[in-house]
């Protein structure tokens, strides 16, 4: 069956996301999938059997539109008691369905026809279709290879009389890079005294490695005054598929963005939310993930060396970029399926990261991985 009429795609460009078709051709060719973000071992049992009680106990009817207030408060007070910043629980803090909806939400929310959006490639996919669908024009700067860092000169100069947003993200997806104190002061320097939003995907908040302190916009007043924060408690506690999220923005910024989250989903999973409310009071639980997953990186570095690919520096979230110029000139997106196809092993291609497809030799794997897929892993690595 086929509708009979035209239709007119509001994203004529954008097919499936390249997590999906790597993920479905891994499980086609039977490969270890180091391709999609997500981890293959358990959360935690406790925060399982939280769930589970208040199943039980009947939290099964909607939440608030906002969010559990027992969660919001408890995200106040981790807030607070890491960056120092007082969110109103009320006004300021809302739960979401997963991340990406809070990042698709507050694009709604605030861009318009022939509003223009400073985008830092390589980017998160759901960035520009979110843009383009709301009537949105993207502005792209690019983040300077190898070691991907911001060139803020570069940034300021694509800043106009319709630039209405700038969007981040620290610990960064794919690259793994981090924003520091220096990036966010020029960040700051460049939105004072305009009336640009900052949204500020901060997902990997939690892992974060060598020491790094996360460098969250809520450290800094002037640029948390107009900033919207997105954070991802799959991320932290292992449960992507719980699709559990928050935002914390102004209180100005809080009730736009609100208006488009409640007609997108009305309200979150709610014995769930108990349930993570409950589990905050655990502060290891997020404290100790940084170490948590550094030593897998570690231990997935290790695992490689003497192998013929260029290990890239990785500071943050779960992903290692490997570069394979010594052993082909094939475009990432062929070297990737052959992997997979040939070698059993799925990665992410990160051309497909840029509107234009810059092509650096350069694949994504995800170590949020068991032990003994990682070796696995590692052993088809060096047999290339």
């Amino acid at each position: 069956m086929q509708f009979p009429g035209s239709i007119k795609s509001k994203l004529p460009k954008t097919g499936t996301t390249i997590f999906s078709v790597m993920s479905a051709l891994a499980t086609e060719h039977n490969a270890i999938n180091l391709a999609q973000g997500f981890p293959d071992f358990e959360c935690s049992a406790k925060l399982v059997e939280l769930v589970n009680h208040y199943m039980k106990a009947g939290f099964n009817q909607y939440a608030p539109m906002p969010g559990v207030m027992t969660l919001r408060e408890k995200i106040a007070e981790k807030t607070q008691a890491m960056y120092s910043a007082i969110y109103n629980p009320e006004t300021e803090i809302t739960v979401t369905p997963g991340g990406t909806h809070a990042l698709y939400a507050a694009i709604s929310a605030f861009i318009g026809e022939g509003d223009e959006v400073i985008i830092i490639e390589p980017c998160y996919d759901s960035y520009l279709p979110a843009i383009h669908v709301n009537g949105g024009r993207a502005v792209f700067a690019e983040l300077k290879y190898p070691n991907y860092k911001i060139d803020w000169d570069e940034v300021k100069k694509l800043v106009t009389y319709k630039t209405k947003m700038i969007i981040i993200n620290t610990p960064h997806n794919p690259t793994g890079t981090t924003l520091g104190a220096q990036d966010m002061q020029r960040l700051e320097k460049i939105v004072k005294n305009s009336e640009i939003i900052v949204l500020s995907d901060e997902v990997y908040e939690h892992i974060i490695f060598d020491g790094v302190e996360h460098q969250s916009v809520a450290r800094y007043p002037k640029l948390a005054e107009r900033s919207i924060i997105v954070s991802s408690f799959g991320k932290t506690f292992h449960t992507t598929g719980w699709k559990m999220g928050y935002v914390l923005a102004p209180s100005n910024l809080t009730t736009e963005f609100r208006k488009v989250h409640q007609f997108m989903c009305f309200s979150a999973n709610t014995p769930v939310q108990y349930a993570i409310a409950d589990y905050l009071d655990d502060k290891d639980a997020y404290l100790q993930l940084s170490a948590f997953y550094q030593e897998k990186r570690d231990y997935f570095q290790q695992l490689i060396k003497g192998s013929k690919f260029k290990i890239m520096p990785c500071l943050g979230s779960y992903f290692q970029l490997l570069n394979y110029s010594k052993i082909t000139k094939e475009k990432d997106t062929d070297y990737a399926i052959r992997l997979t196809k040939e070698y059993k092993i799925a990665s992410v291609p990160t051309s497909v990261f840029y509107h234009k497809n810059i092509d650096h030799h350069v694949l994504r794997f995800c170590f949020a991985k068991q032990k003994e897929t990682l070796e696995k892993a590692a052993e088809k690595l060096h047999r290339i």
